[in-house]
């Protein structure tokens, strides 16, 4: 009958605008909440019969859910481990119960912000108890490479293990020039000199001391240099490494590397340029350049002028600051100035966002409607980057609220008022026996 359709599609009707208010309510709640996805309704008819003269009211259904897809405003802070990502793309996060499990056994969930700082155990993480997922760097700096549709590979990242790190030298850029006419007939034939610092595998001060001999012939220039390389961290007077580079002296490539001879201890790569000797702590790559390459070992008629020469590698430091790069390379800075990538965060993306289940700490899991998860590098792909020093604010608009609630309000008293009319006409109905 048309009455009872008219009660059910009212009391549905004020079900379905309490779940509404639900969602108004959780939205003002949240509208200071970092990283706090609006959560949306909306409401669908339901249809019964119609037709012929007959209708009977179907009422009205209701879906709720977390507009993940919405952007929040970026907003700057003092804190460098304060992550957001800028476009598509949401940060792995896990629990407290995740850090002591196998990677399979771990809970994966996703944020799109989060502050994170160390706790004692120096793992990054937030207040709400979101810890920080990650790849971890091998010892140079690189990353293997990774599953991108399974969490197997991603670790809670975990500063305090990086707190003091040495980084010994592996290359020296012989950015020199040694004077032509040092090798023309008639020279005193004077060596010249070049201390190199370097780093060994313990953070320490060792000097390389590579010596530039030039070959004096009677008439003419033979172009040609004999070079010694000791190491003053072992016999400060033997060499561990020789060779003998001759230089070129024709039109277009005068000035570079003719031919270099590698003696006792060194090996020469043309391809590469590089010349490598073993010192005390491990071999040591010489950049002097490839013949007919201009460098960066010169010799021109001018001064012996060593105002290239540069080592990598850096002494013993202290772990004084963490920086997240737009790419997700999670950096260890060190008060002597060195920087170590120690971990990468990628950002994950699903087919549907919205699709996303929604937990705690504003976090999201994935669930059939969502999609599979897929791993990006941050600024690839679909995804964007991450900024480091933000936080993104709640995607409640105050004043869309507040308009929502008061519509809210007017159609639940609506509803209430169909249950009222209905109850009217029913007792009209009982009133008609007696």
């Amino acid at each position: 009958m048309g009455l009872s359709s008219s009660l059910n599609a009212g009391v549905m009707g004020l079900a379905v605008n309490a779940t509404k208010l639900a969602t108004i309510s959780d939205n003002i709640a949240n509208s200071e909440t970092y990283g706090y996805k609006r959560a949306n309704t909306e409401f669908t008819s339901l249809v019964l019969q119609q037709g012929n003269g007959d209708y009977q009211a179907g009422g009205v259904r209701v879906s709720t859910f977390k507009d993940v897809a919405a952007q929040g405003a970026l907003i700057s802070t003092s804190n460098s481990t304060d992550i957001s990502v800028a476009g598509r793309g949401m940060i792995p996060v896990t629990t407290a119960g995740g850090l002591n499990v196998p990677a399979g056994d771990r809970p994966l969930l996703f944020a799109t912000t989060g502050s994170f700082s160390q706790d004692q155990d120096g793992y990054l993480r937030t207040q709400g108890g979101s810890f920080l997922l990650g790849w971890p760097a091998n010892p140079d700096g690189t990353f293997p490479d990774p599953a991108r549709n399974s969490a197997t590979g991603l670790e809670p990242i975990q500063i305090s293990a990086s707190q003091s790190i040495p980084s010994p030298t592996s290359r020296v850029d012989l950015g020199v020039n040694i004077p032509a006419s040092a090798t023309q007939a008639g020279s005193d034939g004077a060596a010249f000199d070049l201390p190199v610092e370097y780093f060994d595998t313990l953070g320490s001060s060792q000097t390389l001391a590579i010596s530039f001999t030039p070959q004096v012939p009677g008439t003419g220039s033979s172009n040609t240099w004999a070079v010694s390389v000791i190491d003053q961290a072992g016999d400060p007077t033997t060499p561990i490494a020789s060779f003998d580079i001759v230089f070129d002296d024709a039109a277009g490539t005068a000035g570079s590397i003719l031919t270099l001879t590698p003696g006792a201890g060194a090996t020469y790569d043309a391809a590469t340029g590089l010349v490598t000797v073993n010192t005390s702590t491990g071999p040591i790559d010489l950049t002097v350049g490839s013949p007919g390459s201009g460098g960066p070992l010169t010799q021109l008629s001018s001064s012996f002028s060593p105002t290239g020469v540069r080592a990598d590698g850096a002494p013993i430091g202290n772990l004084s600051s963490i920086e997240v790069t737009d790419s997700g390379f999670v950096e260890a800075i060190y008060d002597n100035g060195f920087r170590r990538t120690i971990y990468q965060v990628p950002l994950a993306d699903v087919p549907n966002i919205n699709g996303l289940t929604a937990f705690d700490n504003q976090t999201f899991g994935v669930s059939q409607a969502s999609g599979d998860f897929y791993l990006w590098d941050a600024g690839t792909g679909p995804v964007g980057t991450t900024i480091g020093f933000t936080l993104t604010e709640s995607t409640t608009d105050i004043a869309a609220e507040l308009t929502d609630l008061i519509q809210t309000q007017r159609a639940y008293a609506s509803n209430a008022k169909i249950i009222q009319t209905v109850d009217e006409m029913l007792q009209e109905t009982t009133n008609l026996i007696r």
